[in-house]
């Protein structure tokens, strides 16, 4: 395989890309991406056998199509360390080469029939979702999902698509965020009567692969055991966490004993404010509901207390 390609623009890439490697020691070839070069253009792959991806890099130019082996963090770290803006990359089993006019580094190649496959996205049953839509719902679900798998919390985030409707579901036991969309079903695609739960890497990945443009949409096809997306330049693949989602429809209250209208800049600022006194016990800011007035109050055994309020469009009875 050899190619010519800009600087910036591979390092972006392999950056992508590079969220997919594994945080442990797996599988040595693991440590590396798979190049593909064929028919004018360049796939990259990384995985951690979890996660996956296929990233298509754009602005190279293919001198000589094939797969190689290139070392992930060596290449990396040549690509934000070089100055010069072209570069050329030469790559088989033997060595990998890269070299632009004032540099040229070489390490050692290995055998890309090593490395893992995993599907690419032919489905024909999938949800097609915008990408900004996504990428908010993603923002407003991913933060309150636990950090640990605990008995009552899954470290991932549990999606809900039937019909016209998209649903993300995240919570670590204490806390539960709902994020919901619109979509398009195709050939009857839907997560009726499971419970999926994609892992926070995964969901991460797909997040950084979502790009800013308006007409950009998404392809997710939920399967049994695992998850396929396909962005406008990407395959992310995810196998599933295992176990079942606590039914979040329960955790909402039918009847909603309070109801306010609050402006959210203010009311973030006024939870930060209260939130300094609170400690790693309680972690807990009380909020209570009076007419035209929201307090907020913390305390903290070795901390001290905090007492902050806002007002709000709200005129019924007194309330904790």
């Amino acid at each position: 395989m050899r190619a010519r390609c800009r600087r910036e623009g591979l390092l972006s890439a392999c950056q992508l890309a590079g969220a997919a490697l594994p945080a442990r020691e797996v599988k040595p070839i693991l440590r590396n991406f798979k190049a593909v070069a064929d028919d004018g253009r360049c796939t990259i792959m990384a995985t951690d056998l979890e996660v996956g991806i296929r990233l298509d890099v754009q602005g190279l130019t293919i001198e000589e199509p094939g797969e190689a082996i290139l070392p992930a963090a060596r290449l990396i770290a040549i690509l934000r360390e070089a100055t010069d803006e072209e570069l050329s990359i030469e790559a088989d089993q033997a060595a990998c080469t890269v070299r632009g006019p004032t540099l040229e580094f070489e390490m050692a190649g290995e055998d890309p029939a090593q490395f893992p496959e995993w599907p690419t996205f032919a489905e024909e049953k999938y949800h097609e979702i915008s990408a900004g839509s996504l990428r908010e719902m993603i923002r407003r679900t991913l933060f309150a999902v636990a950090d640990e798998t605990g008995r009552y919390s899954m470290t991932g985030v549990l999606w809900d698509l039937e019909g016209e409707a998209a649903k993300l579901v995240g919570s670590d036991g204490y806390r539960l965020a709902l994020a919901q969309g619109t979509a398009t079903a195709h050939g009857g695609h839907t997560t009726k009567g499971h419970s999926p739960v994609v892992p926070t890497k995964a969901m991460g990945l797909l997040e950084r692969n979502l790009q800013d443009d308006p007409e950009e949409t998404v392809k997710v096809c939920i399967r049994p055991n695992d998850v396929l997306f396909r962005t406008g330049r990407a395959v992310v693949y995810s196998r599933l966490v295992e176990g079942r989602y606590p039914d979040y429809r329960q955790i909402f209250p039918k009847k909603p004993a309070v109801k306010a209208t609050v402006t959210a800049a203010p009311l973030l600022s006024a939870v930060r404010q209260a939130a300094v006194m609170v400690d790693a016990e309680t972690k807990r800011v009380a909020f209570r509901f009076g007419k035209h007035k929201l307090t907020l109050e913390a305390q903290g055994a070795n901390t001290g207390r905090s007492k902050v309020e806002l007002p709000v469009a709200y005129e019924g009875k007194a309330c904790l």
